[in-house]
């Protein structure tokens, strides 16, 4: 996990009920969960196993963990979860070396957080070794903080890798704003107590208490977030 941390006294977030926001990294920020899907067809491919359409919402926002576990479970292939975890990781990286789209509305709202120096953190199931490559598309510099889930006892649907990220910035998780794109995520940083945007990238999610559902980053700006932390006062 690393961290450069900053004073939560911002310009913006004074007054506010908003201490910090904690973003999700692919599906939300990067339109990646369909290459992870892809790697997953075309690595089972190889083994001999042709993946079934309907895993694929299973196998979402999830930890590689039970991904992958689920995944060797339902088709019998002949890999252990170590092996198959370093194929997936290799052909991910292939991919994004190759094109890494952001999500519509991402790169405005990261530059707007940076600008009006709003602390933020990217929180990730994904391995540090990943994160550090999408990294270098989004700008380390917009993340006072990074989490990624081979670095968490429990990932998510666990609360720990949000719980995590708020306590490296030093804020409350009631005050943080959590933006995240599969019911995986959401339910982590509900867990965690955050206040929740989901915006839906494979499979719909439903609104609920203490959770915003949206159709794009494109809708959230900071003026919408300190406006869902308002409500909750």
């Amino acid at each position: 996990m690393t961290s450069t941390v900053p004073a939560l006294g911002t310009r913006t977030a004074e007054g506010s009920a908003l201490q910090a926001v904690l973003l999700d990294m692919d599906g939300t920020l990067v339109d990646t969960e369909g290459f992870w899907w892809d790697v997953e067809v075309e690595v089972f491919a190889s083994l001999g196993h042709m993946l079934d359409e309907s895993w694929r919402h299973v196998v979402v926002g999830g930890p590689m963990t039970r991904s992958a576990g689920f995944l060797i479970e339902v088709t019998g292939a002949d890999i252990t979860l170590d092996e198959l975890t370093v194929l997936l990781n290799d052909g991910f990286e292939d991919r994004i070396g190759r094109a890494l789209p952001l999500m519509p509305g991402a790169g405005r709202l990261l530059a707007e957080l940076y600008e009006y120096e709003i602390p933020t953190a990217l929180v990730s199931a994904s391995h540090r070794r990943i994160i550090d490559r999408v990294l270098t598309s989004l700008g380390a510099h917009h993340f006072a903080l990074t989490v990624a889930g081979d670095e968490v006892p429990r990932t998510k649907p666990h609360p720990d890798p949000y719980l995590a990220a708020a306590a490296g910035l030093g804020a409350d998780p009631a005050r943080c704003a959590v933006i995240e794109d599969t019911a995986t995520g959401v339910a982590a940083a509900e867990a965690a107590g955050c206040r929740v945007v989901a915006v839906p990238s494979v499979a719909p999610i439903a609104p609920a208490l203490r959770r915003t559902v949206v159709t794009s980053l494109e809708e959230v700006d900071l003026t919408f977030l300190h406006g869902l932390m308002t409500e909750m006062r």
